[in-house]
């Protein structure tokens, strides 16, 4: 079930920008998106490991997560005044990027903590998974960060859509149809 937490986009070429925790499937959901919306799909994380020339597990240990945290206000000004028309995944922590709703419409994809730490025991290449996560290294920690997070993920939404239990496609369907009015 999805509520309707804002008014719809203001114009078709606006950006969708999926936000929710760490492994919620976000990267995905944009990549199914992109199928149904013929738009590119761009993903944060990767982003900045691109940047960097370090995956995000070697940017933490090297240089912090502060470090890392600055890296992700960065890419969210390069966004919002350079990217127009794509579906934007990000990593579980951008929702704290101030502004995040000038980069586009912001959709929150929902779920348990349980059903995430599921989601990813039970995906193909498991291990790399979680160690792409270093802050799902601790489970007691990353499932408090997850009570922590949610608000925020709430207050940054336009839309919040309930993904446990639903596949990709229904996921997307459900999207869709919010954005209907819109013309996305």
């Amino acid at each position: 079930m999805s509520e309707n937490l804002k008014q719809k986009p203001k114009k078709s070429r606006e950006n969708i920008v999926l936000i929710g925790f760490m492994g919620v499937g976000k990267g995905t959901i944009a990549r199914e998106l992109s199928k149904e919306l013929g738009r590119f799909t761009l993903d944060c994380d990767d982003l900045i490991e691109s940047k960097e020339n370090l995956k995000i597990s070697e940017i933490f240990a090297k240089n912090g997560e502060e470090y890392f945290r600055n890296l992700e206000k960065d890419l969210a000004k390069f966004l919002s005044k350079n990217v127009k028309n794509a579906i934007i995944s990000t990593g579980g922590g951008f929702a704290k990027v101030k502004k995040l709703n000038k980069i586009g419409k912001v959709i929150y994809l929902k779920s348990s903590f349980e059903a995430i730490i599921n989601r990813l025991k039970n995906s193909e290449n498991s291990d790399k998974k979680f160690a792409k996560r270093p802050l799902l290294a601790d489970l007691k920690k990353a499932k408090k960060l997850f009570d922590q997070r949610q608000e925020i993920y709430a207050k940054k939404a336009d839309f919040i859509i309930v993904v446990e239990d639903k596949t990709p496609k229904q996921i997307v369907k459900e999207i869709i149809k919010e954005f209907e009015n819109g013309k996305i």
